[in-house]
């Protein structure tokens, strides 16, 4: 199976990218515009259920997207390659590092999901899991990471593109993976170089869930909150996002 994808650089170093649960390969924004090609090779995977792959059926887990990945890296020769995965992204990046922990030279998490489960309250799992069918739904989990900051205009379209670009099935069927799946006994203590990013007035994935999850499971973690973000530093702060990826990859 050839796995269609997007590329951006030529450079050496390597880099699979995993978006998030409303994202695609597509969905980057202006950081696209700040990655030093020349340093590095980004290779943007689309999951089943999304994108170019919206017609690829699956059992929409974080194993099928880790095993799409590694399928990826396979047909484009990387031995070895570094991650970077955004939100959920991050979550089935380290699915990838669980099972090929010697291919993975570094992680970066931006606004991550944590290795283990995910609690939702009652309230919180009737939002997220009722989002696949419900667009106002998705518009109020967007509003709520991006610190209710955000105008109406882009969060209309961030929900009109996941609205677009995925299938309900695929939505619906990622979403309770991975706020179940748990990694945590399979990823910790991993020596793998970490970086997890997280923006300041993300109001889910904060920088006090990092430390006790990402930072807690990594002996050699480190952490950086970008001012002026929330859950989606790729629109909202993407100079920022690129130095602070580039920087951590090319040490």
């Amino acid at each position: 199976m050839t796995i269609p994808h997007r590329m951006t650089g030529t450079g050496d170093h390597h880099v699979l990218v995993l978006h998030d649960w409303f994202g695609t390969s597509a969905g980057w924004g202006p950081f696209l515009d700040h990655l030093d090609g020349g340093a590095f090779s980004y290779a943007f995977l689309d999951y089943r259920g999304y994108g170019e792959r919206k017609d690829v059926p699956g059992a929409y887990t974080l194993a099928e997207i880790a095993s799409d990945a590694l399928a990826l890296a396979d047909q484009l020769g990387w031995d070895r390659f570094s991650l970077v995965g955004h939100s959920m992204g991050a979550k089935a990046a380290q699915q990838v590092l669980a099972e090929a922990p010697l291919r993975v030279r570094k992680l970066v998490g931006l606004a991550p999901v944590p290795a283990g489960p995910y609690p939702l309250d009652e309230a919180g799992a009737a939002l997220f899991h009722g989002a696949a069918g419900d667009r106002e739904k998705r518009f109020a989990i967007l509003d709520l990471v991006t610190g209710r900051r955000a105008g109406r205009v882009w969060l209309d379209h961030m929900v009109d593109q996941s609205l677009r670009q995925s299938t309900p099935e695929a939505f619906g069927g990622y979403v309770r993976d991975w706020t179940t799946a748990d990694l945590e006994k399979r990823i910790s203590g991993n020596p793998v170089p970490v970086k997890a990013i997280v923006g300041e007035y993300d109001l889910a994935l904060t920088a006090e869930v990092a430390r006790g999850t990402w930072l807690a499971h990594y002996p050699n973690a480190e952490l950086e909150e970008l001012s002026g973000s929330g859950h989606y530093p790729m629109y909202e702060t993407p100079v920022a996002l690129a130095a602070s990826v580039e920087s951590f990859l090319h040490n």
